[in-house]
């Protein structure tokens, strides 16, 4: 993993967690430890209303942190209830926190790759509906990232189960002076939620 990137991390395993949000979490983090000891593929599809800020941050962090832990079979994705473009700051936010990243298109809805290690291969993003080809039609779980999505989606279809597990939009910060701080800020909270997920399931070699 890089360094940069990996300096983040220990970031975040130092971030505080409230007991209300760990809640919030233990049934995503249940859900993933049944489909380990089952020994299944673990699909993950975080969903939000544009997929253009908070469901990239946490599909890239969930990957990340899965290859961290060293989960196996853990295949994240990310969609919208409409199609927009990752919002340019993301990627940004993204590259100062550690990862590499390379535009691979420069229509209005870009392809980003995002690699967190020289050998894994890299998330692969751009805007799309949760339903798109790209992402699977079945047997994954739907967490919902933001109020709108998870009020505008009590049926996701094909989602095996349906975690709303919201945060603050970054974007209530565009064109201010806090928008570099409050990017960062956001994705780090996205990280260090996650982080307690992975970082406690039990593999079979523990």
């Amino acid at each position: 993993m890089f360094p940069d990137l990996l300096k983040t991390i220990e970031r975040i395993s130092q971030v505080q967690v409230s007991s209300d949000r760990l809640l919030l979490l233990n049934p995503l983090q249940t859900f993933i430890q049944a489909k380990l000891d089952m020994q299944q593929p673990i699909n993950l599809n975080f969903i939000c209303t544009h997929n253009s800020r908070r469901s990239h941050l946490a599909q890239i962090w969930a990957q990340t942190l899965a290859w961290h832990f060293k989960i196996p079979q853990v295949f994240c994705y990310s969609g919208g209830t409409e199609a927009t473009a990752m919002f340019p700051k993301i990627a940004e936010t993204l590259e100062y926190q550690g990862f590499n990243i390379q535009q691979l298109s420069e229509a209005p809805n870009p392809v980003y790759a995002v690699k967190f290690d020289a050998v894994a291969h890299p998330v692969i993003c751009f805007s799309k509906e949760f339903g798109n080809p790209f992402n699977p039609a079945s047997g994954f779980a739907a967490i919902l990232t933001c109020d709108h999505a998870s009020e505008t989606c009590p049926f996701v279809p094909g989602a095996e189960a349906r975690f709303p597990i919201t945060f603050q939009d970054p974007k209530a910060f565009d064109q201010s002076p806090l928008q570099t701080e409050k990017y960062r800020e956001r994705s780090l909270e996205i990280a260090g939620e996650l982080f307690q997920v992975f970082s406690n399931l039990k593999t079979k070699n523990q």
